[in-house]
């Protein structure tokens, strides 16, 4: 029998994990379009403050690969009141942090300081908004610092290579096959006017989310988001996300990629797969689960014991789903092969793994162990202020909702055996697939 005392410290650790879509959020526009969200965590006299930009490398005017990128680091050169670098002085000087990045679906802003200074992170970052000074030594600058970036994190790394040219044989015609950072040709082109366009058109508050988490009350962030936000236009240049979209994939593609530097090679599959959609996420909640059931684990995970433990063929194996995105995303899969096991077989045992999971089904004991995993990590991974700024401004910026993000954990915890199932039937199809060899040149040779 449960104690009085016992009640009451379940009643306190209830409260201290209190996850953040549990917290209250508080949602309004102002009258320029500017949708503002305002999480409360009253824990900590922290804040932070986001603004999410609806624009990503998939939305870039085609021939200009990476200018969303480019824009982000322009960003911070300065203002008509501010100088080159001034903006993320002044954060620092008030002991917070800020930074900025850019994917296929959204560009974000943020900075992190105590709560007392949301003012004036308000008022810089409103000013970047519409006030940007751009020179062309500026830009000349920014131009060599991401080629610089491309050089060091893409093309010195065979595995970067391979992931590129992977996602660009999966989206042959939708512009999630083109990097976020831009393919070089293009990046070397990149101009001073080709920066102003893509800002005078997109940077506006109705083409942006303003984040707002932590120990703040929604009354006082709506007063500075009115103050310093509701004076800028809106922009009459903002068009509708339509972008051109991926035709059926009829057939598996292959890849086979070689490069002296590899010292590891492994086999990579990925299937197209569809994203979580606003009121519909049964399907992404049921690949979420799939994904961990198969590779989520490295040693109980179904890969891992089939193909590390039954059979030594393997050092790792790992299964990948990403529900948010604006549109298809992937499903993809790793295997490493063990020493002296070649990736052909490497290969077939994975394609033997799935047949027989896709025949035997999900053993229960280990589909009830991985959905209370899945509860625990949604309490860590959001039990934070930055992480639930993230997790909302992810899915607002690529079609959801408040409601859904709220949804999520309940919709999880509603999958069930056949849902998986069913799922991985539709999704663990070869001819919606790419599948790739990463290798040593000596062994391809």
């Amino acid at each position: 029998m449960e104690t009085p005392l016992r009640k009451i410290l379940t009643a306190l650790l209830v409260l201290v994990a209190l996850p953040a879509w549990a917290r209250p959020v508080t949602t309004y526009t102002l009258d320029n379009g500017l949708e503002v969200v305002v999480i409360e965590d009253h824990r900590a006299p922290v804040v932070v403050h986001m603004v999410w930009y609806r624009i990503g490398a998939a939305d870039e005017p085609r021939g200009h690969s990476g200018i969303a990128h480019f824009l982000e680091h322009l960003m911070f050169q300065g203002t008509k009141t501010l100088a080159p670098g001034e903006l993320s002085k002044i954060v620092a000087a008030q002991g917070g942090s800020d930074n900025a990045f850019t994917t296929h679906d959204y560009t974000a802003y943020f900075q992190r300081v105590a709560s007392d200074r949301l003012d004036l992170v308000m008022k810089l970052e409103a000013d970047r908004m519409h006030n940007l000074n751009l020179t062309q030594e500026d830009v000349d600058t920014e131009r060599q610092v991401i080629l610089d970036e491309r050089n060091q994190r893409t093309d010195s790394d065979p595995g970067a290579l391979f992931q590129e040219q992977m996602t660009a044989a999966q989206y042959l015609n939708h512009p999630y096959g083109t990097p976020v950072i831009g393919w070089r040709s293009e990046m070397e082109a990149l101009s001073r006017q080709d920066a102003l366009d893509f800002y005078q058109a997109n940077y506006a508050p109705n083409n942006a989310i303003l984040i707002v988490a932590g120990d703040v009350e929604p009354s006082e962030v709506k007063a500075l988001a009115e103050a310093h936000y509701g004076p800028i236009p809106p922009s009459d240049r903002i068009t509708p996300r339509d972008r051109a979209q991926e035709p059926p994939q009829l057939a598996a593609r292959r890849l086979q990629m070689s490069d002296p530097r590899v010292a590891q090679p492994y086999v990579v599959r990925s299937y197209l797969a569809p994203e979580a959609n606003a009121g519909d996420m049964k399907e992404a909640a049921a690949l979420t689960v799939l994904a961990e059931l198969l590779g989520g684990n490295p040693s109980t995970s179904v890969m891992a014991r089939a193909m590390m433990f039954d059979k030594p063929l393997a050092t790792y194996v790992s299964a990948q789903y990403d529900a948010i995105s604006l549109d298809k995303t992937s499903f993809g899969l790793v295997v490493v092969p063990a020493e002296g096991v070649t990736l052909e077989t490497a290969e077939t045992a994975m394609d033997e793994t799935l047949a027989k999971f896709l025949k035997e089904g999900v053993d229960q004991a280990e589909f009830d162990r991985i959905q209370a995993q899945l509860r625990a990590k949604q309490i860590y991974d959001e039990d934070n202020t930055q992480g639930a700024a993230h997790r909302y401004g992810m899915a607002l910026t690529s079609g959801l909702t408040v409601q859904d993000v709220q949804d999520w954990p309940k919709v999880l915890a509603e999958v069930t055996p056949a849902d998986v199932m069913a799922a991985a039937g539709r999704v663990l199809d070869l001819r919606h697939s790419v599948t790739g060899w990463l290798e040593p040149e000596e062994a391809a040779q």
